[in-house]
């Protein structure tokens, strides 16, 4: 259900000025001591020992400490890490509560590139929510965010090299199964629901804390962590999910923020399903756009947008079912395609979007093995098995969402976007379903109506976002800088969601950001072309 799940990007021609990296936004490094460049004598701070590198000394603020140590868990290598500087940040579980437990947070620091780095770092905010920073260091680096500053990256209170995780392989594992049942019936919702509290159980039993499992904890966390390291002032990169928590970071504990991206925006302020619904509809037809636009494309698959929505209402009314082969899986797979499943396939498909309308097309001609094997084989990845941090995702969502839409708003985000779909398909946002009953078995207290509140502020911002971004849509970014007096908002045409990790494009705009937060640098923007399209027999 984390809005950063998605399709595996392929690598773009280089004459449409993407990068080679085409990370997914879930990855791994590996456990070990590693050793301190020689070169990275920079990064003192309030507090800081002179000329120590940052990352290197233990320091205690408040009821937060920072010790160097090995690099937190993960479950393969990632070579970019290989010279980082690693620890663990321990905090409060609940700051609210004054004999909380403590609990520890695995920190990374990826070196500057350059000789001479520049001395105010920038700290990578992981998409999710549920994601491990630490695991996305590979993405940080083929994008060249390290070039001259040195990149920090801590795993967010309860993911998969913190302590405790709060991941639940039991969820994914149904997920996995799911692709085999109808999407929105209501047998797979309370087969859906069970696995959710089958995980709130577990979790609770071995003592997590679970209302504290949110956005003002977690800004917390980093405010605390910039203190610990002896940080006077760093800047802030925050992908997909990473951006709803950069936006409240930046309005709770602005101290020491010299600039802030954002990437894949997602505002606090309206987050919840009737906004995926906005997206999803925003990044559809930015793809149907581009066929129709292109000559071949719209010859051989003319109307594509009807299509697609003529499919949804077909398949929701009568289901098909294949079987698959999925790498990894031995048997083959079932997979049930009916309208809702469709749609959820569509939202992650926009990462491959050259081969989406000979899929719709192909599945329109009663072939679906191609959408079905797209569709079952993320589910079943081993990158989607027991590495998200289901805590973390209900503790967000179930406390600062779901209080603050109701169920009609929600419907109607679904009925607006989409009105001739089925009200089944209508009432499941992508990449929500079942989210409020979820909700429910989660059973957490709402956060403060100001969670809701739109981020205020001078602090230099670039907002990005991709015209294929199907997951936040590229609307967000005007949105949330209505209220940032500071902002540039930048959208990379024929891209998907969280654009620096498939654009080369973006790789340099965001780093011609940080150099100079006042003027980016977006001449390249100019010289970027469509998809090519496959066209299919």
């Amino acid at each position: 259900m984390a809005l950063n799940r998605a399709l595996r990007r392929r690598r773009r021609p280089a004459r449409r000025h993407h990068s080679r990296s085409a990370a997914m936004a879930t990855g791994v490094l590996f456990t070990g001591l590693l050793t301190t460049p020689v070169q990275a004598q920079h990064g003192t701070g309030a507090g800081a020992t002179p000329g120590a590198p940052i990352g290197t000394v233990a320091r205690t603020v408040g009821d937060a400490r920072f010790e160097p140590g090995p690099c937190p868990k993960t479950p393969e290598p990632i070579a970019a890490l290989d010279k980082a500087r690693c620890g663990t940040l321990t905090v409060p579980e609940n700051r609210t509560k004054p004999n909380s437990r403590k609990i520890t947070l695995g920190v990374a620091i990826v070196p500057a590139a350059s000789g001479t780095p520049k001395p105010d770092p920038i700290v990578w905010l992981a998409g999710g929510p549920g994601d491990d920073a630490v695991g996305e260091a590979k993405m940080a680096v083929d994008g060249g965010l390290n070039r001259d500053r040195d990149v920090i990256l801590m795993s967010q209170r309860g993911t998969y090299s913190a302590d405790p995780e709060l991941t639940c392989r039991n969820i994914d594992e149904f997920n996995a199964r799911a692709t085999g049942l109808v999407n929105d019936a209501p047998s797979t919702e309370r087969l859906h629901v069970d696995a959710t509290r089958a995980c709130r159980e577990r979790l609770a039993g071995r003592g997590a804390d679970l209302s504290a499992y949110n956005d003002t904890e977690s800004a917390a966390d980093y405010a605390d962590l910039r203190a610990a390291l002896g940080v006077d002032q760093w800047n802030v990169f925050g992908i997909s999910y990473g951006t709803h928590l950069a936006l409240i970071y930046m309005r709770q504990h602005p101290q020491g923020l010299r600039s802030v991206g954002i990437d894949g925006i997602l505002p606090p302020s309206k987050a919840g399903s009737a906004l995926t619904w906005s997206s999803a509809k925003q990044g559809f037809d930015g793809l149907f756009k581009a066929c129709a636009q292109d000559p071949a494309c719209n010859r051989r698959y003319p109307n594509l947008s009807a299509t697609f929505e003529r499919l949804v209402r077909e398949l929701e009314a009568k289901p098909v079912t294949t079987t698959v082969t999925v790498p990894g899986v031995q048997k083959p797979v079932k997979v049930v395609l009916d309208g809702g499943a469709l749609v959820n396939w569509l939202t992650s498909a926009t990462h491959v979007a050259e081969g989406v309308p000979r899929s719709l097309d192909e599945l329109a001609h009663g072939k679906p093995q191609r959408i079905a094997r797209q569709w079952a084989g993320g589910k079943f990845s081993p990158q989607a098995i027991g590495r998200v941090a289901h805590g973390l995702v209900y503790g967000v969502f179930c406390s600062e969402w779901t209080p603050y839409e109701t169920q009609a708003q929600a419907l109607r985000g679904g009925q607006d976007a989409y009105p001739s779909f089925p009200r089944s398909v209508q009432a499941q946002a992508p990449q929500l379903t079942f989210l409020r009953p979820d909700c429910d078995a989660w059973n957490v207290p709402a956060a403060p109506r100001s969670i809701r509140d739109a981020t205020r502020s001078d602090i230099p911002t670039l907002a990005l976002s991709g015209s294929f971004d199907a997951q936040t849509g590229a609307d967000n970014g005007p949105y949330v800088a209505r209220t940032l007096s500071r902002a540039k908002v930048v959208t990379v045409p024929y891209e998907p969601h969280v654009v620096f990790a498939t654009s080369k494009c973006a790789q340099e705009i965001t780093a011609s950001f940080f150099d100079n937060p006042a003027a980016p640098n977006t001449a390249c923007l100019a010289h970027l072309e469509p998809p090519e399209f496959e066209i299919g027999p």
